[in-house]
């Protein structure tokens, strides 16, 4: 499905992003190409607002697996416009917080270097006209006090209640698969953790 992205500019996802499009809905096109995205470093280790506290994804090369991720093309032919219109739908502090890289101009943005370049080669080899992407960093030292573990991630997760940790369950469970991180892998061996996902599963099937 990569063809479908050629002369486009790919807006690349690897989190709730390819289950709730949400008001960037209107602004791409097609379906996800899943799997054909660039290979990434991932982590859940951002203590989210937006999700009521809970731990999602983000490009994390300290901590985490390099994953596989899916692509889907923007409406936009600008790098500007499309890179605003996933900085409205991810809510970010600013539009400096998405990633954006240009085939035809060079431009490029990213806090990871290395990130910035396997997205412009994966431009460059199914001729994408650019990409754009969440650029957020790990905030789990600031927020917590502590350098990010698997062990210390999954016990700020069983330490959360209520809507915060149904909020996590939902968003680590929804995931792609493919974004297969340690901690990921943890949970989906820890009995309190598959507890809360079979809770929040029942509650699904009641609604």
């Amino acid at each position: 499905m990569s063809e479908a992205l050629s002369g486009r500019i790919a807006v690349i996802g690897w989190g709730s992003l390819i289950w709730d499009l949400d008001d960037l809905a209107p602004k791409v096109t097609g379906a996800w190409a899943m799997r054909a995205g660039p290979v990434l470093p991932f982590e859940f280790s951002l203590v989210s607002r937006k999700r009521k506290m809970g731990l999602a994804v983000c490009l994390d090369p300290s901590n985490g697996d390099h994953c596989p991720t899916h692509a889907i093309a923007s409406i936009r032919s600008d790098i500007h416009e499309a890179a605003e219109d996933l900085y409205l739908r991810e809510r970010s502090p600013a539009v400096e917080y998405i990633g954006a890289y240009c085939a035809g101009t060079g431009f490029l943005r990213t806090r990871l270097p290395d990130v910035g370049d396997a997205v412009r080669d994966w431009c460059d080899a199914i001729g994408a006209a650019g990409a754009v992407w969440t650029d957020h960093a790990s905030n789990f030292s600031d927020q917590t006090g502590e350098a990010f573990s698997v062990e210390r991630g999954a016990a700020y997760l069983s330490g959360l209640t209520g809507e915060s940790l149904e909020e996590a369950v939902r968003y680590i469970e929804f995931a792609p698969e493919t974004t297969c991180t340690p901690l990921r892998r943890a949970l989906s061996q820890a009995e309190w953790w598959r507890e809360a996902a079979e809770r929040y599963a029942a509650t699904l099937s009641e609604r």
